[in-house]
């Protein structure tokens, strides 16, 4: 069996070719939430170990023989995030001091993943890296629902550009931003920024909506 790579059997949800609507379904996630920059936040830098680090250790788990129950093989899924900050209504636009971040940053995981199994996980890679706190790590499972999205190119600070693009779509469409304390500005990393060029990097910027003639 071919490995499942859920950016090509769930394209429609990582790879828009231009803005859309989607309607997201639950999902399961590794998750590790902070603040401020994640430049110089070494919290951020932290939480990027936790979530790869366990996210590894359930794909490995056949190596060792441990595979959880249902497993099968796949590609570690890209990392993504959630930003905002105090201020209601962070849309990845204006003039945000970065130190001022909150965010929530998490890997998909397999539908086999349970939380049993990431008990498991966070066991395993204590034993292996005891400098990391495992329980800054949270299993989640998550429903994101109405959203619109689009892919955008290029460096993280000229998002802004594609974020006016993807609201000329919502509005066209007749949709407006829902964005709420449970829904919040969402990016997914394509691209490995350590190793891609800034003008080469791919970042799907997803936004919470509803029907524009809805309630809030």
């Amino acid at each position: 069996m071919d490995k499942i790579d859920y950016k090509k059997t769930e394209k429609h949800l990582y790879l828009p070719k231009k803005p859309a609507i989607v309607e997201v379904p639950e999902m399961v996630f590794f998750a590790v939430d902070g603040r401020g920059d994640p430049n110089t936040a070494p919290d951020y830098r932290e939480a990027m170990e936790l979530l790869y680090g366990l996210s590894f250790t359930v794909k490995m788990s056949r190596m060792g023989g441990e595979e959880p129950a249902g497993y099968f093989e796949y590609v570690v899924p890209p990392l993504e995030g959630l930003w905002w900050t105090e201020e209601p209504g962070f849309d990845g636009r204006g003039d945000v001091d970065k130190s001022k971040f909150i965010w929530t940053s998490m890997i998909r995981q397999p539908d086999f993943v349970t939380e049993e199994v990431f008990a498991w996980a966070q066991k395993r890679l204590a034993k292996k890296k005891p400098e990391l706190d495992v329980s800054k790590a949270r299993f989640l499972r998550w429903e994101e629902g109405l959203c619109a999205h689009v892919l955008h190119v290029g460096p993280y600070d000229t998002e802004p550009e594609t974020i006016h693009r993807l609201d000329d779509f919502l509005a066209g469409q007749g949709y407006a931003a829902d964005f709420s304390g449970t829904r919040r500005h969402h990016e997914i990393y394509l691209g490995d920024p350590r190793r891609t060029a800034t003008e080469k990097l791919r970042t799907v910027i997803r936004h919470p909506v509803r029907p524009s003639g809805g309630g809030g």
